[in-house]
Parts: C-alpha cells; structure tokens; sequence
C-alpha cells in the first residue's frame, strides 16, 4: 500500500457529513448521494429512506437524473419524477419503491469532472425550493473543495516516490520537499475534515524529521499556526501572500509571525526562518 493510500481519508465519509447537513438544514424528507467511479455512481449514502432499493445502486452516465447531471456538470431537478420526460426511467423502480416524486441533483464537479452526485427529494409533489437548491451548491461546493485538496496532496506524494533525490539533484530536492512541506501545510489549515488535518500536520512533521532529524531540545515551542506562517515566509512569502495562501488575515499572520520571532529571539523575518531550521522546526 502507498504512502498516499495510507494518507486518504475515506471521501465517502466527507461525502457523509454534506448529506447530513443537506438533512439538517433544509429539512427535505430525503437525501441522499455517492461518489462517480469509471463513469459510473455508485449511491452509497442515504437519510430518511425507508427501503433498501436505492442502497448500492449503479447509476450510469446519461441514464436516469443522476446520470444526466453527471454528463452536463450541471444541478437538474423534476418536479414529478413519474411523468418526468427530460430524464430516462432507468431506475424506476426503487425510485417509485421510495415514493420519491420531486427530485434535485447537483455533480461535484472536480476539474470539471463529476466525481459525486447529491440527491434532495420529497415524497409528495411539492417541488424543492430556491433555499435547498442553494444549500445543495453549496454542500457540493465544499465537498468539491475538499475532495481537491485531497487528489492535490496524492499528487504530490507520488511525485516524490517518483524522484528519489541523487547527490547531484539533492539541493533541488530539498527546496521542492520545503515548497511541498508549505503548500501541505496551508491545504491543513484549510481543510474540513478533522482526520485529514491531522495526517496533513503528521506529514508535515516527517518531512521535517527526514530533512533535519528531530527538533534540538532546546528548541522553543512554536504553535502549528505560528509554523504555517512561517514555511510560507520560508518560501520568500510577503504577509499579503501568505494570508492568502493560509486563508487568514494579513494582521493575523502579522501576529503569528511577530510570536514565533519572539520565542526563536529572532530579530527579522530571515533570522526567524534560519533560526527554525536550526533547532529543527521547519525543513
């Protein structure tokens, strides 16, 4: 198994976690979703439907209104999925078993790639409002979001089982681990799900240990906010720069970094950095 396997989270659980806020906030009776395989969804994730016809069901592209939305990239609905002629009736019967009849779907789109769909429903024949509607963009939104951090942080550790460093590429390397150790500690600062932020920092933290061996005992302890700041100051990072990168304020970063001066007993930027390296703190 890889390092990036073991890294992963499961994205059927953030997949999870957007349906029961889908459930909670808008209140529609049912919601459900799964996650697009080799063009093909897979429903994995329900709440508030009574049988079991959904559950695992294959949704293929084009077919059905999940299978629609996934070929346009676009949110669909039908107010009544019986009588509903813009989508084929491929799967009409767990849908009619549920009793569904009103009907939303959004993609998450990834690099323009459908990689989930989310489904909103209501048993009667009142249509879904504008404020479900919203709250599904943006329920798919933040999961797209997430879902793209993820495939960024495979990417790169696979490019770096890609390109073992040699004596005459080692410095090279050492800048891109640095450019990689800053780029994955802002995607932990930004990331939703709590089990990724953590692998995110212990990853961090390896990549650290494998350029500098442990931190020096006598090295002050510096928050994992103060070090964010830092690796992105590392980098030639401006305030403005690295607020953006870390999604804070430039005043924040400001004080984060005017902290780790004061504890490294540093008296600028680059003698904050050098000073972090030295005791083992940053790569």
């Amino acid at each position: 198994m890889t390092t990036a396997s073991l890294l992963r989270p499961r994205d059927g659980d953030a997949l999870r976690a957007e349906i029961r806020w889908v459930a909670t906030e808008a209140g529609v009776p049912v919601v459900f979703g799964g996650e697009v395989h080799d063009d093909t969804l897979l429903l994995s994730e329900f709440v508030g439907t009574m049988t079991n016809g959904l559950r695992g069901l294959p949704v293929l592209r084009t077919s059905g209104l999940g299978g629609r939305v996934m070929d346009m990239r676009r949110p669909a609905s039908v107010a009544d999925y019986r009588s509903a002629s813009s989508i084929t009736h491929h799967y009409d019967g767990p849908v009619c078993g549920e009793g569904i009849r009103s009907v939303l779907a959004v993609p998450v789109l990834v690099d323009n790639r459908s990689r989930a769909v989310l489904y909103a429903a209501n048993r009667g024949g009142t249509p879904l409002g504008d404020r479900t509607a919203d709250l599904m963009v943006r329920a798919g939104r933040r999961l797209a979001a997430e879902i793209a951090i993820r495939d960024e942080v495979d990417r790169r550790l696979r490019l770096l089982e890609l390109t073992p460093p040699t004596l005459d590429t080692a410095p090279a390397v050492a800048e891109e681990l640095r450019d990689i150790h800053a780029e994955l500690r802002g995607m932990a600062r930004t990331a939703r799900d709590e089990q990724l932020r953590t692998r995110l920092h212990d990853l961090c933290e390896r990549m650290t240990r494998a350029l500098n061996g442990d931190p020096s005992p006598e090295a002050p302890r510096l928050s994992r906010r103060e070090l964010d700041v830092l690796a992105q100051i590392a980098l030639g990072c401006t305030n403005q720069e690295a607020a953006q990168r870390l999604s804070l304020g430039p005043e924040t970063v400001k004080s984060y970094l005017r902290n780790a001066m004061t504890k490294l007993d540093a008296h600028s930027r680059h003698e904050a950095v050098v000073l972090a390296r030295r005791h083992g703190l940053l790569p």
